[in-house]
C-alpha cells in the first residue's frame, strides 16, 4: 500500500486538503496528515482541521509521495519551514513523487525543484520565474512532480495522484463512485 504525507500549515486551503486526503483514502492509500506543529490547523476559510501527528514525528518515515495543499497563507508557512524544503529535496533526490496545488507550487519553486520543469499553479503564483515552463492546464505532471491550479481542480489533481500511485483501474473506480458525470 502506498503511503503519502500531507503536511498541513495554518492558512491552508481546506477544500484542497480535504479533497486530497479523502480521495486518496477512498483509493486505499495510507495518508498521514501531519501538522507543522502540534494542535489544530485553522484553514483559509476558518475550517479547523486536526492533523493526526506532527511533522517532526514523521520526518524519518519513508513516503512514496508528499502532497502540499495550497492556500496562500499555508503555502507561505510551508515555504518558510526548513524541514519542508529538506523533505522535498530528499524526496526528489530519491525519485519519489512530490505534488503541490494552488499556491503550494511556489514551495517547490523556492526549493529549486521546478527548474526546467513544466508546472501549473494558481494564476500569478509562479509568474516571473523564467526557468519554469508554466502551463495553464488543470494538472501538470513532469516526471515525479505533479502540480495543479487551485480549489476547482482539486478533484482532478487527487484522481491523478490516485492513478499514479494505484493505477488507472483504481482511479476509475474512485471516480465512478463520485458520480462526476
Amino acid at each position: 500500500m502506498a503511503t503519502v504525507l500531507v503536511p498541513l500549515a495554518q492558512g491552508c486551503e481546506e477544500l484542497e486538503a480535504v479533497t486530497i486526503i479523502d480521495l486518496l483514502r477512498r483509493a486505499g492509500v495510507a495518508v498521514v496528515v501531519a501538522g507543522l506543529e502540534a494542535g489544530p490547523v485553522t484553514a483559509s476559510r476558518g475550517v479547523v482541521l486536526l492533523p493526526e501527528i506532527t511533522l517532526d514525528a514523521v520526518l524519518d518515515r519513508d513516503f512514496e509521495m508528499v502532497v502540499l495543499p495550497g492556500g496562500l497563507g499555508g503555502a507561505q508557512r510551508l515555504e518558510a519551514d526548513r524541514r519542508i524544503a529538506a523533505l522535498l529535496r530528499n524526496m526528489a533526490e530519491r525519485g519519489r513523487y512530490v505534488a503541490a496545488i494552488c499556491a503550494a507550487p511556489k514551495v517547490l519553486a523556492s526549493a529549486g525543484l521546478l527548474n526546467d520543469r513544466a508546472a501549473t499553479a494558481y494564476p500569478g503564483i509562479l509568474d516571473g520565474q523564467a526557468d519554469i515552463r508554466l502551463s495553464s492546464a488543470a494538472v501538470v505532471r513532469d516526471g515525479t512532480f505533479i502540480t495543479s491550479r487551485g480549489p476547482g481542480t482539486a478533484m482532478d489533481f487527487a484522481l491523478t495522484l490516485i492513478e499514479i500511485l494505484c493505477g488507472r483501474s483504481i482511479r476509475d473506480e474512485v471516480e465512478a463512485a463520485l458520480q462526476r458525470s
